[in-house]
């Protein structure tokens, strides 16, 4: 054993460590996506969070210079069943544990995930502590370092991962994995606030032929609508919706003023300048095969999740009204206010990593974007 997994509940998982050597700590979850590891290392939306994946080979494909969803890795820690000891993918450009160490993140390989997992879906999740060497002998230290660790719930992240200037997005997806893009002679201002954003939710917009300025999450709406744009798009992040006051206010300030699209933390923020309420889930949703109904339709859409913290479906919206539901706990997966041209989602549309069922949501963001 060079690497060890210490809960806050006490709970041991030894392993071998890989990647940077040290102590973290993070609130640890689980995903069930079977492919797109690289893409999850760099979501910030997993920001002070030890990721575990439930798919038991990780590694084979490598790591790339196309798939990063940001500049960084922004997990606290990675925890994987088997660490392949072979790399081979036409478009790799090194190995995992090599990624991780120049990024200064702990990976432990050889973990009884599946116990893991399991222990998480009945506790819920809880703080963690990983550790990579000579520490990793310490297990009581480890557990004290756990337990004093941040608590998510009331833990504004957004703060670490936005950005801290505005600047224009113009970067396209390949044409190879989404098809070819559309071409508009005008092309309307879309301003999106950074909260942890996702470069192909960025990319998705101008394929489409959007004009994308990204913006810091904490920018005033009078200095958006200064602007002059034809659409407002809240991004995804890390932590809790409900401690990202001035976000929520800044939302609430913008409704009707221009068409508003949100995803994950922007849906629940949505929510939240709607008179929603959001609540902590036991131990949410991360993969990229949950099933979402859409309720208008009745069509079923298998999409792409990674989020703690939900809607309530008690809470009232004035006047806004679900749309769409997760069919494994009915939590609330979407929402729309007609009124004020607003709608969000909790799941993942760009599909990075994930299925391509919901693209249609960018287009109809578009159509409402031109209509206006």
């Amino acid at each position: 054993m060079t690497a060890i997994l210490v809960l806050e509940d006490g709970r041991v998982f030894p392993g071998e460590g890989f990647g940077a050597e040290g102590v973290c700590t993070g609130e640890i979850v689980f995903n069930t996506s079977m492919t797109g590891y690289q893409e999850i290392l760099t979501d910030p939306s997993y920001h002070r969070q030890i990721v575990t994946m439930t798919v038991p080979h990780v590694g084979n494909t490598g790591v790339n210079l196309e798939d990063p969803e940001s500049e960084k890795v922004w997990v606290a820690g990675f925890v994987v069943r088997s660490l392949s000891p072979i790399v081979s993918n036409w478009r790799n450009r090194g190995d995992l544990g090599s990624y991780l160490k120049d990024n200064g993140v702990i990976g432990v390989s050889s973990v009884a995930t599946r116990a893991l997992v399991r222990h998480i879906r009945e506790i819920g999740v809880m703080r963690a502590a990983v550790a990579h060497g000579p520490k990793a002998e310490d297990t009581d230290m480890l557990v004290d370092i756990a337990r004093s660790s941040l608590d998510m719930s009331g833990a504004n992240l957004v703060d670490d991962v936005t950005v801290r200037a505005p600047y224009d997005w113009r970067e396209a997806s390949d044409s190879q994995w989404y098809g070819e893009h559309r071409t508009q002679a005008e092309r309307p201002l879309i301003v999106a606030y950074d909260f942890g954003i996702k470069r192909n939710i960025l990319r998705m917009m101008t394929d489409r032929g959007l004009r994308v300025k990204v913006v810091p999450a904490w920018m005033p709406p009078a200095e958006v609508l200064g602007m002059k744009p034809a659409g407002v798009f809240l991004s995804n992040g890390p932590g809790d919706p409900a401690a990202v006051d001035y976000a929520i206010a800044n939302v609430r300030a913008l409704l009707g003023e221009a068409p508003i699209f949100g995803i994950c933390l922007g849906h629940q923020i949505l929510a939240l300048a709607l008179g929603g309420e959001t609540e902590k889930m036991r131990f949410g949703h991360r993969g990229g095969n949950q099933p979402v109904k859409h309720l208008a339709s009745g069509e079923v859409e298998i999409a792409a999740h990674n989020h703690g913290f939900a809607v309530s479906a008690e809470s009232g919206l004035n006047g806004g009204e679900i749309t769409h539901l997760n069919l494994n706990d009915n939590t609330v997966a979407g929402l729309r206010h007609r009124e004020l041209r607003a709608f969000s989602v909790q799941y993942h549309p760009e599909a990075s990593p994930g299925p391509h069922d919901s693209f249609y949501l960018f287009d109809e963001f578009v159509d409402a974007v031109r209509s206006r």
